[in-house]
């Protein structure tokens, strides 16, 4: 007989996936509450760290100054402390991913350390969960199954979508690289050779500095339809003064006051000083202004809210000026494979006349996806067969209330199936970047917590 683990006298909250959002929220579960944590991820070495913090790569920045990333909201100097008791950094660096998701997996052992068998972690997959009237049966890869009182998703961001649909029949695997995490990039491929980079943000950004530590010598060319590239930090800018109330009633009104504050600032603070309501911003928002927002703006605020360590920006700009990388705005048309390259047929932005040009290799840096309806994970095929959650209307995750919980194929909230992190994006939008999901997490904590002390039913 398979084993069951879960359901002692403990709450038990079994989590599926244990990247940053997994981890963090099995930490505050564990920080705030008796309840019993089973932290389910299939990838040993993504404990703790997930895609982003898992890389080996040292010239893999943060974002974000370190003095902005602590893992805990109510202790702002988490990771400054621990970054000085080791002499890896300061407040004001830009650190390497590598270093932060070493951060994260020690908070995770010190947490599994103090709560003793309160933790558990298995290296397993989620197959399916099956929703009962007092708890969920979750099934495992293995066969194992967990009965638990919550089931938190914690997927994460999604894999890139193929940017033109029938990518992957018409030019080989070798040639076409459709998720560029699982690949060792610049292998066989010469200084005579050219790639084509489809995407042009922060995911781009990583794989051309991949391919550059590789020993790539090559051209690179990054194409997206606007072609816009992220913007850097700057240092010496004082800190921003937060706008704690909606600055004007619509959407449109809210870009006209950025641009006149940008012409009284440096728009980086005009930008930044707005973090705090972006998520009441979006929430004021009817779903017509948000497919609006989505379909003209996102670009242009993706490229100036998530900018580049200016470390980075540096080296991308001294590509630029080599002539070994060109950022150029267009889209694919056509994909022509012979045996010795790639023929690409594309359309510039502002022309109608199509172009071609003869690449080795093409990488999919189109960045994180949202749509579950066209994800090949097992698991979320499973649950949308099963009707346990839909995609949401914007098609940017799970469609989840504001309490964390699912929303079921038939409508109704999910009484133990609940989600966190970018795949909640829909009801927040700001819900990808560590300030955002830290404070998502703590507050999903203590509801929980609240829950299981009024009863169990519902909050």
């Amino acid at each position: 007989m398979n084993d069951i683990y879960g359901k002692d006298d403990a709450t038990t909250i079994a989590i599926i996936g244990a990247g940053f959002s997994g981890t963090l929220l099995a930490v505050n579960l564990l920080n705030q509450t008796d309840a019993r944590v089973i932290l389910i991820e299939r990838l040993p070495e993504r404990v703790g760290r997930g895609v982003a913090y898992s890389t080996k790569e040292s010239n893999h920045l943060l974002n974000v100054r370190a003095s902005n990333m602590s893992a805990f909201p109510d202790d702002p100097d988490h990771f400054v402390t621990w970054l000085t008791e080791r002499g890896a950094g300061t407040a004001h660096e830009f650190v390497s991913r590598q270093k932060y998701g070493d951060y994260l997996s020690e908070t995770l052992t010190a947490c599994r350390k103090s709560c003793g068998d309160r933790l558990q972690i298995l290296h397993d997959e989620a197959v399916s969960v099956v929703e009962r009237d007092h708890d969920a049966l979750l099934h495992l890869a293995t066969g194992e199954q967990i009965v638990a009182d919550r089931v938190v998703l914690s997927l994460g961001n999604l894999p890139p979508h193929d940017p033109v649909s029938n990518l992957r029949r018409v030019v080989s695997a070798d040639r076409y690289i459709a998720d560029p995490w699982s690949y060792t990039l610049g292998q066989n491929l010469g200084a005579e050779d050219q790639v084509l980079i489809i995407g042009t943000g922060l995911t781009a950004v990583d794989v051309i500095l991949r391919l550059v530590s590789n020993g790539y010598q090559g051209k690179i060319i990054a194409m997206s339809r606007r072609g816009l590239r992220p913007h850097r930090h700057v240092e010496g800018l004082p800190r921003p003064t937060p706008v704690l109330s909606k600055p004007a009633p619509t959407l449109s009104g809210v870009s006209q006051w950025l641009r006149q504050k940008s012409r009284e600032q440096d728009w980086r603070l005009s930008v930044d000083s707005i973090r705090p309501i972006t998520q009441m911003i979006w929430s004021s928002l009817d779903i017509r202004t948000r497919k609006r927002f989505l379909r003209h703006a996102r670009p242009f605020w993706d490229v100036h809210r998530h900018r580049i360590a200016p470390a980075i920006a540096d080296q991308i700009d001294e590509l630029v000026a080599q002539g070994r990388l060109e950022f150029c705005g267009g889209k694919p048309q056509q994909f022509d494979e012979h045996p010795d390259k790639v023929v690409v047929h594309w359309r510039p932005r502002g022309s109608a006349s199509i172009e071609q040009m003869d690449v080795a290799q093409i990488i999919n840096c189109t960045g994180p996806q949202g749509d579950v309806l066209r994800s090949e994970d097992r698991h979320i095929v499973q649950m949308l067969a099963d009707g346990h959650i839909r995609p949401d209307a914007l098609r940017l995750g799970i469609d989840a209330d504001g309490y964390g919980y699912v929303i079921r194929r038939d409508g109704r909230p999910s009484r133990h199936i609940m989600a966190v992190g970018p795949m909640t994006r829909s009801s927040l939008w700001e819900v990808v970047a560590v300030p955002d999901i830290r404070s998502q997490v703590s507050s999903l904590a203590r509801r929980i917590g609240n829950c299981h002390w009024v009863g169990g039913e519902g909050l």
